[in-house]
C-alpha cells in the first residue's frame, strides 16, 4: 500500500473479529513482538544517549546521598 488509510480503532476491532481464530491469534502474537522489538530499539536509543552524556563528562556518579547534597534547596 503506498497510501495509507486511516482506520478507527472500531474499525480495527471489525477487521480483526472478520478474521479466523489462527488469524487472529498471529496478529496478537505478531503485535506483541513488534512492541518487544520497539520496547527494545527505544532501550537501546536511551542507553546510547546515557553512554554518550557519560563520555563528554554530563554526567556525575555517586552515591543518592551524595547527589541529593548537590541539589539546590
Amino acid at each position: 500500500m503506498s497510501s495509507r488509510q486511516t482506520v478507527t480503532f472500531q474499525e480495527a476491532l471489525e477487521i480483526v473479529e472478520s478474521l479466523s481464530e489462527l488469524q487472529q491469534d498471529d496478529l496478537v502474537d505478531i503485535v506483541q513482538r513488534r512492541r518487544i522489538e520497539r520496547r527494545r530499539e527505544l532501550l537501546a536509543e536511551s542507553i546510547k544517549g546515557a553512554r554518550a552524556e557519560y563520555a563528554s563528562g554530563e554526567v556525575t556518579r555517586g552515591a543518592v546521598d551524595d547527589l541529593m547534597k548537590e541539589l539546590p534547596e
